[in-house]
């Protein structure tokens, strides 16, 4: 099997071009988990498939590196973009990508070398409502600046879909201890029946957020596109900050834009080819 590794701001996953390679028959949740390990596989934080779409220009499919498929991927989103421009698999700089968690328009902008370097994309309107997210509770109610308690331990939290759920956590210092403390914690929460991806934020300014991530399915990554979107949403929400804001994540800084005038998220940031390569260990047919 062909594969392509890339990354957006440390965040990566295998790449799979499914115009070429055949997976119909493959257990994909195996697969995953058998490339993403970091000792006797490829590594990465997953496996996304770039595949042919009915709906779409393209379809991407993720799967985490505990074999989960997610709904979404931001920084998934801005590698898979590079990917089908610098791979030749289109030449137009605006497409569509059709995900579990809806259809998205990446535009890409091309460095001096003719390749991709950033990629800005429409993430779509955010979601607040419980159904939405999923949460428990009542379907149409908002969860805005709610307590959760996890061990002992009260955490001010706002709930945002952008196709996938996230719990946005404000604290006044990130702390990794914390991340990787209570983040298993709130992933496997009553209140969110499909798990949640948790995001502990730091508001440093009107347009700064201090970011760090527990990804449902991962753990502990460098950077989460849609998180930094759904974190974006939720501090302005609160009136902490502006429209526009710089989120610094472990990886590397990505800006988001919430425009009031179509309710929809915009994010910018980078995408890197890694290297390509052929897996040789043992594919788990079905």
């Amino acid at each position: 099997m062909k594969f392509t590794k890339l990354h957006g701001l440390g965040n990566d996953y295998v790449y799979v071009n499914c115009f070429e390679e055949d997976l119909s028959r493959v257990d994909l949740p195996e697969l995953a988990r058998r490339v993403s390990d970091r000792n006797f596989g490829i590594g990465g934080d997953g496996l996304i498939l770039i595949m042919p779409s009915d709906r779409a220009d393209f379809r991407m499919r993720v799967f985490n590196n505990d074999g989960s498929e997610a709904k979404n991927c931001g920084n998934g989103l801005r590698c898979v973009s590079k990917y089908v421009y610098d791979h030749g698999l289109t030449q137009q700089t605006t497409f569509t990508v059709e995900t579990l968690g809806g259809t998205v328009t990446p535009v890409v902008s091309l460095g001096a070398d003719g390749k991709v370097d950033q990629v800005t994309i429409d993430m779509g309107e955010p979601r607040f409502e419980r159904a939405a997210i999923p949460m428990t509770g009542i379907p149409e109610e908002q969860v805005r600046e709610e307590v959760i308690e996890v061990d002992g331990t009260s955490f001010t939290m706002t709930a945002v879909s952008m196709g996938n759920p996230h719990a946005i956590l404000f604290v006044d210092e990130v702390k990794e201890e914390d991340v990787r403390h209570y983040g298993p914690m709130i992933e496997y929460h009553e209140w969110f029946p499909e798990r949640t991806n948790v995001e502990f934020i730091q508001i440093l300014n009107q347009e700064e957020i201090l970011f760090r991530v527990w990804e449902r399915g991962s753990g502990v990554t460098l950077a989460c596109g849609t998180g930094a979107c759904a974190a974006a949403v939720a501090a302005h929400l609160s009136g902490k900050t502006g429209r526009k804001v710089t989120v610094h994540l472990a990886g590397g800084d990505l800006f988001i834009e919430w425009k009031e005038a179509d309710n929809r998220v915009y994010m910018t940031g980078p995408a890197t080819e890694v290297f390509s390569g052929t897996y040789l260990g043992e594919i788990p047919f079905k």
